[in-house]
């Protein structure tokens, strides 16, 4: 018997526009608090860690974190639409608060080793892979489908905003008391963002769907997911150009700039400089979503968005000042921020909710748990051939999935919904 949804009550047909839904506030608020959150506790950990031990061993703790994430995703899909997204965020923020106390604690009474921020990472990761698919599949069970272009772009600038923050409040909190203050900030943060989601009403499930919410074998239920998926083509094509999109810009973006801002003498401030441009752009992008609430012919402005992406990440490689680095890290941020806002509004728009869970888990596995493996790949291609031809390889990978997108009709001519009248 399946548990139900939620026990908040439930949302009412009657739906504001999302920038001036109480409801709706409240979840970006407690979003928000969750990436500050999120921001200060990897600061923390990473302080605690290179003041424990090596650069090498420090980056394997760091790294720990990823393995449960991406082996748990798709079973957290599972709980997801099982149990119902709000009652697995709750109880994934209640397990964080937890997690993050017990740290602090942990580092405010000893000196623990390496192995110990292991094991806090890896508790950490393993949250992660149940509370990212519940996140993914709530937008849809909180506003209307007209306002979810316009709901992507507030959750855009939320996280721009708490990354910012996260990394601000993180650095004071570590200079004020170590990395246990940090670690509390941290467990406070996520206890603010659980109160908020108490608050948060969830729409029922239509009564077609009920039938399909999960209910038989952990394993049956996946694979229910992910014929769903194979079902619809135009969400089939979406998954696609997610996962070729996000292998070609994963490898450039997070270890490639590193090393040509090193390579031509740009230092730190330059790839920070760089960074910011790119923040910009994606934030305006995001502003530029929620004032217009949804972009007509989506699915090939999805597309096209990409495509000119891939086009700019390609000349990063030839840009020789810094200027113009910057300058084409603000169109990189405007393009793929606009690419990726669409992204997650035509998957709620394109999927049933019953299987948001499972359908955000396969997401969220190819963003955040297979593209980060072309991190070591990206490097040691920049160091045997220089930054242009591995650049512009990638850069190739993310057109392809532009052409993807392009190629299929059923996303090509993918449409968010209007509001109505």
């Amino acid at each position: 018997m399946t548990a139900p949804a939620t026990a908040a009550p439930p949302l009412s047909p009657s739906r504001a526009p999302a920038h001036r839904d109480a409801n709706v506030l409240r979840w970006l608020a407690a979003f928000t608090a969750s990436i500050v959150g999120d921001a200060v506790w990897f600061l923390a950990l990473s302080w605690a860690a290179t003041r424990a031990g090596d650069p090498g061993r420090a980056g394997l703790v760091l790294a720990a974190g990823a393995v449960p994430r991406a082996v748990l995703m798709l079973g957290g899909g599972v709980l997801a639409d099982r149990f119902g997204p709000r009652r697995i965020v709750i109880g994934s923020d209640l397990t964080r608060c937890a997690v993050m106390f017990a740290a602090a604690a942990l580092l405010a009474l000893t000196t623990p080793g390496l192995w110990a921020l292991a094991v806090v990472a890896l508790l950490f990761g393993a949250v992660d892979a149940v509370f990212l698919p519940a996140v993914g599949a709530l937008p849809a069970r909180i506003t209307g489908p007209d306002q979810l272009g316009r709901l992507h772009g507030m959750k855009g600038i939320a996280m721009r905003v708490g990354n910012v923050a996260g990394a601000s409040l993180g650095g004071t909190a570590v200079a004020a008391g170590g990395a246990p203050v940090a670690f509390a900030a941290a467990g406070v943060l996520f206890s603010v963002s659980l109160v908020l989601l108490v608050a948060v009403r969830v729409a029922p499930l239509p009564p077609d769907d009920r039938a399909a919410q999960a209910d038989g074998t952990a394993w049956r239920d996946l694979v229910e997911g992910l014929r769903h998926i194979r079902a619809r083509r135009g969400l089939t094509a979406l998954m696609a150009v997610i996962a070729i999109g996000e292998l070609g810009f994963a490898g450039p973006f997070n270890i490639g700039l590193a090393l040509v801002a090193a390579d031509r003498g740009w230092g730190a401030a330059g790839l920070g400089w760089i960074v910011s441009g790119f923040g910009a752009g994606a934030g305006a992008a995001s502003l530029l979503l929620t004032v217009r609430g949804r972009l007509p012919r989506a699915g090939l402005a999805q597309a096209c968005c990409l495509g000119l992406a891939a086009v700019a990440v390609a000349a990063f490689a030839f840009v020789p000042a810094l200027p113009g680095a910057v300058a084409l890290a603000v169109v990189v941020g405007l393009v793929a921020g606009l690419s990726g806002a669409l992204c997650g509004a035509l998957l709620q728009t394109l999927t049933d909710p019953a299987y948001l869970g499972r359908v955000s888990s396969v997401a969220a596995l190819f963003s955040l748990g297979l593209a980060p493996m072309s991190y070591p790949l990206t490097g040691a291609a920049i160091g045997a051939w220089g930054p242009q031809p591995v650049f512009v390889a990638s850069a190739a990978v993310a057109a392809a999935g532009a052409v993807v997108g392009i190629a299929a009709p059923a996303l090509r001519r993918a449409e968010l919904a209007r509001r109505p009248g």
